[in-house]
């Protein structure tokens, strides 16, 4: 009898493992970690400088935690301290509340020191984070290469550099500034039981190409802005892991199919998966055939996301007719690729930007009001228009 009562209770516990609740961490913010270009690099070194950056978190929360990354790094990288603070007034000045200042820790220490190849998180932080907010993330550096940097260069965000310790300076006086984002590639909020995430795979057009410098104007800037103030998805953070340049196969940071994990699959409660990218494959293709090797990646990222339990949704590109990738060829893959998109049935559902942004009179162009100049690019109505034509019932309970 009494091994029977404890085989039953062995069972019983094995059984309330098996239903453990979910890690209650939320991805609120993040970006896409690439080596910095040589052009992108900081306008000043950063050892022994405090570097001060913000972020557009959308979800927000009575914890956080920040993730540092030396993904690229070929050094250390030593970050001797760093702090968290609401920004004070509007982006672009560096100012902070000095009110809501306070230390990240890591491990109980007050820094940390990140070998080649490695990210940490900070130790949970108890912080008031409103949602759609601007978040200070404030480090003074010891050892760190000035070359070979883990970075984001379209930040679309103005970031500042200052010599000596400076962290918990109200104001950043006479600091030289750059538009990049390095070192920084999440924060998450502790969002028990509902909080979730969608994740958006791009390029450019989610990076905010033709956004505005600390506007928080980029597509899922406003996606994000139409979730939280909607009642039935309140609990739903967007994390934009879109990186200019960048291609399914190639282009600027690592391909595709090579982040896909690290930067969708492994963020922070996810729940959803949005993947709007392909134009700079097509814009590359010498020959046909590219439309055929997109979709063999769209399926693949399918049956990825399929496989955590996640549901996936693809949007359509988005024209480029008169740009640098105009040609017969190209615009016939957009139009194979779209077709697909709209008909197959492994994804979850598709959200049709291109007849979005696409102008009715020329459908291979963008509608001129939404075109930021160059042809495949758009400007800050072009991305509220992409976000207004994504139906958040996709994203409620």
């Amino acid at each position: 009898m009494a091994r029977a009562v404890w085989v039953f209770l062995l069972a019983c516990s094995l059984g309330m493992q098996s239903f453990a609740a979910p890690d209650p961490w939320v991805a609120t913010w993040g970006c896409g970690a690439q080596l910095t270009e040589p052009h992108n690099l900081p306008p000043l070194p950063l050892a022994r400088h405090t570097l001060r950056q913000f972020v557009h978190v959308t979800l927000g929360g009575q914890r956080l935690r920040v993730q540092f990354s030396n993904a690229y790094g070929t050094s250390p990288v030593t970050i001797q301290i760093a702090h968290v603070a609401l920004s004070a007034g509007r982006l672009g000045n560096g100012s902070i509340d000095p009110a809501t200042d306070k230390a990240l820790t890591f491990h109980g220490a007050p820094g940390v020191n990140l070998p080649p190849g490695q990210t940490v998180w900070s130790d949970p932080l108890n912080f008031n984070l409103p949602a759609l907010t601007n978040l200070a993330i404030t480090v003074y550096l010891g050892t760190i290469s000035a070359t070979t940097i883990t970075g984001h260069p379209g930040s679309r965000t103005t970031s500042f550099i200052v010599p000596g310790n400076a962290v918990s300076a109200a104001n950043l006086t006479d600091a030289a500034t750059t538009p990049h984002w390095y070192l920084i590639t999440g924060v998450d909020v502790w969002a028990p039981p509902a909080g979730k995430a969608v994740v958006v795979l791009g390029d450019s057009l989610t990076d905010g190409r033709g956004s505005t410098t600390d506007g928080n104007d980029r597509w899922p800037d406003d996606l994000a802005r139409r979730l939280l103030t909607n009642s039935a998805t309140t609990n739903v953070a967007v994390v934009n892991m879109g990186i200019g340049g960048n291609g399914i196969f190639g282009g600027l940071g690592p391909a595709a199919v090579k982040r896909f994990d690290r930067d969708v699959l492994d963020q922070s409660g996810v729940r959803w998966v949005l993947v709007f990218e392909g134009v700079n494959d097509i814009g590359a293709a010498r020959q046909a055939g590219m439309a055929t090797n997109l979709i063999a990646a769209y399926r693949g990222f399918a049956r990825q996301a399929h496989a955590r339990g996640l549901q996936i949704y693809g949007a359509t590109l988005t024209p480029f007719g008169g740009s640098f990738y105009d040609s017969p060829l190209h615009e016939a893959a957009r139009q194979t690729v779209n077709a697909w998109l709209r008909t197959n049935t492994i994804y979850d559902g598709v959200i049709d930007f291109d007849v979005a942004a696409r102008d009715p009179a020329a459908p291979a162009r963008l509608r001129p009001a939404y075109d930021s100049g160059d042809h495949l690019h758009l400007n800050p109505a072009g991305y509220q228009a992409l976000a207004n034509a994504v139906d958040l019932k996709r994203f409620a309970p």
